[in-house]
């Protein structure tokens, strides 16, 4: 495919000689389907591992066409990755902002976290690490440090509730509650991933949660 947008040749009597050429994509337009098309390849089984040859076979453009939007392979997942933490934490503050109290603002973080990935199976992929296992170490680095901060939003909802029930240790029972609803999250999102996206993270989501809190 050209990215060279040519005017239509018309003859003499002004109709139409030649089809019109592809629109070339507004700025900003190719990078936004290079990272759809990426997505899109990670759904598919067996795909933990995309080449850039069969993503510009797949947007029927050449190699060096995709690195003039992106210098690397890690920079088009770190767009993926951009794109999870603004969707996620977007909602994360919604929720907080809204919900007063702190055991429904965990549940409700938690259910938003899987139905994204429900939603977004590629994304589930490198959230999970399977996709970022050949690439560069800082992409996991950072899946990490998106799990440790929805684990910090939910130890800071969780010692209000704590602390109301009377506990002794409010922060250290915070703490633990926290991180065994963010390992319950992961391990629902590895599950998915790894049974081709036949196991649906959200299986008895509410009832999951309603035993954890």
């Amino acid at each position: 495919m050209s990215d060279v947008e040519t005017p239509s040749s018309t003859d003499s009597s002004g109709a139409d000689a030649a089809p019109a050429a592809r629109k070339r994509p507004k700025p900003g337009e190719r990078r936004v389907q290079i990272l759809q098309a990426l997505a899109t390849m990670l759904e598919q089984p067996g795909a933990e591992r995309v080449t850039t040859a069969a993503l510009a076979a797949r947007l029927e453009v050449s190699e060096a066409a995709l690195y003039r939007h992106f210098a690397s392979k890690a920079q088009m997942f770190e767009g993926l990755i951009e794109f999870i933490e603004q969707s996620v934490f977007t909602l994360v503050n919604q929720i907080t902002e809204r919900e007063g109290d702190g055991n429904a603002q965990a549940a409700r973080v938690i259910a938003m976290l899987i139905q994204f990935a429900e939603k977004n199976p590629g994304m589930t992929r490198v959230m999970v690490g399977d996709a970022l296992v050949y690439e560069n170490d800082r992409l996991q680095q950072r899946m990490n440090q998106f799990f440790d901060r929805i684990e910090s939003t939910l130890r800071q909802a969780l010692r209000t509730p704590a602390e109301s029930s009377g506990s002794a240790t409010p922060t250290v029972d915070a703490q633990v509650r926290a991180s065994a609803l963010t390992a319950f999250a992961a391990g629902r999102l590895q599950r998915f991933a790894r049974s081709g996206f036949r196991r649906l993270p959200s299986e008895h989501l509410d009832a999951s949660l309603a035993l954890m809190l």
